[in-house]
């Protein structure tokens, strides 16, 4: 199978791909308590590749699950506070590709709508002894809009997208709790895919982005600059992909306010198998596990999620 024709079988694939840009709370020490930012481990293989332009859109659900048993310090070291974190995460997005074109691209829009359900629980140090802090969210999440979308198929085996993504504070939040499903503040993210196949159907994909944050007004802390790299390797075999996905995210710049001590700048890395089935006129669906490692200010855990899309 040529490239060309596996781009015109995975159209659906790749608005899975991109529509699933759903919502995954990772949270530990970096930008302000760690709250979640932007997801990650969203996207793995066809990054590059929008759904095709359809009557009426594409639509996509996923399904995550993020646990953590530990908190790692700015050197690399496993902090001692009894730490546990599970977040489940839903969303819901839809992607509309148009017949126009901006730039020599195929332009579209779309929203992502995320429902997370966490729970943590640490212990804080102090001289006078360890404080346990406990606490849950099950509530809408900050909703992810999608202005601008553009596509570019590069020929022979190359396909390009860039988006423009903007995180709104519209989650559930409560200063007074230590883990919320929302972040209350806004985020701009500039986002750019690539995906290459080659006509015996091996597949690169990866896609980088830079996350801007606002300030949260409740406690007049900003998060820093963040960098967030996914990518996937893989071959098709018929209407699988089987492969290894993963990313890398590394805050470029300090927080900034109370509390951001040396700057909390964070990273993590994420491994991990990765496969998607897709049949023209079926759902695609794709499921990726990736073990985190080499996490600084941050916590380092398991990430699985499961997303289904299709156009019509």
């Amino acid at each position: 199978m040529t490239a060309r024709s596996l781009h015109c079988a995975r159209g659906l694939a790749a608005g899975a791909s991109l529509l699933c840009a759903l919502a995954l709370p990772s949270i530990a020490l970096a930008t302000e308590n760690g709250a979640t930012i932007t997801p990650f481990g969203v996207l793995d293989f066809s990054a590059g590749m929008l759904p095709p332009a359809t009557p009426v859109g594409t639509v996509g659900v996923r399904a995550s699950y993020y646990s953590a048993t530990v908190q790692r310090d700015g050197n690399g070291n496993e902090v001692n506070n009894n730490f546990d974190l599970t977040v489940k995460s839903y969303a819901l997005a839809y992607i509309k590709m148009t017949e126009a074109e901006l730039f020599n691209a195929s332009l579209g829009f779309g929203a992502i709508l995320p429902v997370i359900d966490i729970d943590g629980s640490l212990t804080v140090r102090t001289p006078v002894g360890g404080i346990p802090i406990a606490g849950d969210d099950f509530a809408i999440g900050d909703i992810q809009l999608l202005p601008i979308m553009l596509q570019w198929n590069a020929p022979p085996n190359l396909f390009v997208n860039a988006s423009l993504q903007i995180q709104a504070p519209t989650g559930h939040y409560d200063v007074n709790n230590p883990f919320n499903a929302g972040v209350n503040h806004w985020t701009i993210a500039p986002t750019v895919g690539m995906t290459w196949i080659s006509d015996g159907g091996f597949e690169v994909s990866s896609r980088a982005q830079l996350s801007f944050n606002t300030e949260n007004p409740d406690t007049k802390y900003q998060s820093g600059v963040e960098y967030l790299q996914e990518f996937a390797v893989g071959q098709h075999f018929g209407p699988w992909t089987l492969g290894v996905g993963g990313y890398a995210y590394q805050q470029l710049t300090d927080d900034t306010g109370p509390r951001s001590g040396d700057g909390n700048r964070g990273r993590v890395f994420a491994l991990g198998p990765a496969i998607s089935f897709f049949d023209p006129g079926k759902p695609v669906v794709s499921v990726h596990a990736y073990k985190e490692f080499g996490a600084e200010n941050r916590a380092e855990g398991y990430n699985v999620a499961i997303r289904i899309g299709m156009s019509f």
